[in-house]
């Protein structure tokens, strides 16, 4: 393995061109080992006039423009790892496979890839929201839904037809299985949902209340925080919660050894985690 190696994390493009073509040259430009995309991916499925498609934004804009990008590299292509995030639609797993097949990034929802001396994890689930199209909520650690928030099973799924079995599983028994199944002593997860309670899951939900209940600001999984405290993988990475970076002034947390990321941002900027799995301590972040 060399001795240094370099990584680029983003999250929540939400099929902005602008910041996919800015994370494109900043590829070009830092030539990184490894990118890392952590979600909502595509124009929010609440914005799109038909609930199964994005409009074929991967096949016309994403799939050329990565394929350009290999062209020009050639060898010093980095490897791209990706999950969705719960503004996609789960119908765009075809089109990501589909860039999959061309060797262009690897999908990794619920899956496990070994790169360099790494286990490389994704998981794409988020807690209950408010939000109407549940294709990637779960519940959390049981059936309890936030004030304010939607149920799963009371919401749409976008694509396919609900599995019976699969109404009250949570985040926190995927994750067990997981754990199970993999030593994750030299781990990097990348997740949608940020941990509950941290500096990485803050909304801007002050002073505001449903049915005079005060809405809890940090909005996380405490299932994703519970598992990186008990098997402490090496970085976890995260999205979700546009704004806790401006509330909190932290993109970064930690959980006992685990170091957190937090890619996503509520600007026009692209928002790039930079960091090596070696030395995550000194990684930085770059608005672009």
């Amino acid at each position: 393995m060399k001795a240094k190696l370099e990584c680029l994390f983003t999250s929540d493009l939400h099929g902005n061109e602008s910041k996919y073509k800015k994370l494109f040259k900043q590829i070009t430009k830092f030539t990184p080992d490894a990118v890392f995309i952590g979600g909502d991916l595509s124009r929010s499925i609440k914005n799109i006039k038909s609930k199964n498609s994005n409009n074929n934004f991967f096949m016309l804009f994403v799939l050329p423009e990565l394929q350009k990008l290999k062209d020009n590299l050639k060898d010093l292509y980095p490897e791209i790892f990706i999950i969705p995030g719960n503004d996609d639609s789960k119908a765009l797993e075809v089109e990501i496979r589909i860039i999959e097949e061309y060797g262009l990034w690897y999908y990794i929802h619920d899956s496990h890839l070994k790169w360099m001396d790494y286990d490389i994890h994704g998981y794409s689930y988020v807690p209950p929201t408010p939000f109407l199209f549940k294709d990637w909520e779960r519940y959390d650690v049981s059936r309890f839904i936030p004030p304010g928030s939607i149920a799963p099973e009371e919401g749409i799924i976008s694509f396919g037809v609900k599995d019976p079995e699969d109404k009250y599983r949570t985040i926190k028994l995927d994750l067990e299985k997981i754990a199970k199944a993999n030593d994750l002593s030299n781990s990097i997860f990348l997740f949608h949902s940020p941990p509950y309670q941290t500096q990485l899951d803050r909304g801007d939900l002050d002073g505001k209340f449903i049915d005079h209940v005060p809405l809890d600001v940090h909005l996380g999984s405490i299932a994703i925080k519970d598992f990186i405290s008990k098997y402490q993988p090496l970085i976890t990475m995260h999205g979700h919660i546009h704004e806790s970076t401006r509330l909190t002034g932290n993109w970064n947390d930690k959980i006992g050894k685990t170091i957190c990321f937090n890619g996503s941002h509520d600007g026009q900027e692209l928002s790039i985690i930079i960091f090596d799995p070696s030395d995550p301590l000194s990684s930085k972040r770059e608005l672009i």
